[in-house]
């Protein structure tokens, strides 16, 4: 789904959330729609998708898997529930071996498990069984760790799982599009290059916004009940 024209672009993640909920609305105020967002930049669209729908918000960890050497190439990813997906070519052509493979995944995962405390606390994560799950993210480059977050939550046995981002690249999209019950994107502008292009404000978030954002929105899910 294309929203608007290919050269727009947002000020910032939450302008970029509340364009998404738009497109999302048919799903507002059900019971069963949790709102999923990836951290951390997903999660300042994911609130604003969230507090529109009346759903309520978590994090769903993925972690990027960086080729040894050349971390900013990414051969795979790996999520929450330990669902790991390798770049099969990337793999080859960089020489990377199952070794270096597991170590990476190894570290990789650490990092998830930080990352769920520090955002989550001691609370559990949510029970996906048999609910309408909204995987939110602020662009699709590559689509390789939305992909690994829809893996992972396919396994917990949701009714339905869409993916809804503000741009993503066209063939990403056209990849990801036979994988999920749903794809929202607003923009998919050719060529690509980027997520942060089509931003504004494309500013890091940091882990303190995360859970700043995840506690207000538990806090105003609370008040509506």
């Amino acid at each position: 789904m294309i929203g608007r024209p290919a050269a727009t672009r947002f000020h910032d993640r939450a302008h970029a959330g509340r364009l998404l909920a738009t497109e999302l609305a048919r799903y507002g105020h059900r019971p069963d729609v949790i709102v999923l967002a990836l951290p951390r930049g997903g999660v300042p669209v994911g609130y604003e998708v969230a507090r529109a729908l009346g759903a309520p918000l978590d994090v769903f960890v993925v972690r990027k898997l960086g080729v040894p050497g050349h971390e900013e190439l990414g051969m795979g990813a790996i999520a929450s529930g330990g669902v790991r997906l390798l770049n099969e070519d990337v793999v080859a052509t960089a020489g990377v071996s199952p070794a270096a493979i597991e170590a990476v995944a190894a570290r990789e995962a650490a990092e998830i498990l930080r990352r769920e405390r520090a955002y989550r606390g001691d609370r559990p994560p949510a029970d996906l069984h048999g609910r309408t799950i909204i995987l939110v993210d602020d662009g699709l480059a590559t689509g390789a760790s939305m992909r690994a977050a829809v893996a992972a939550v396919r396994r917990q046995g949701p009714s339905r799982v869409v993916v809804a981002v503000p741009a993503a690249a066209p063939d990403t999209c056209a990849l990801l599009r036979a994988e999920v019950d749903e794809l929202v994107c607003l923009i998919t502008p050719e060529p690509f290059e980027a997520v942060g292009l089509w931003y504004e404000d494309f500013s890091q978030t940091d882990d303190e916004e995360v859970r700043h954002l995840l506690e207000r929105a538990a806090q105003e899910k609370s008040r509506i009940r």
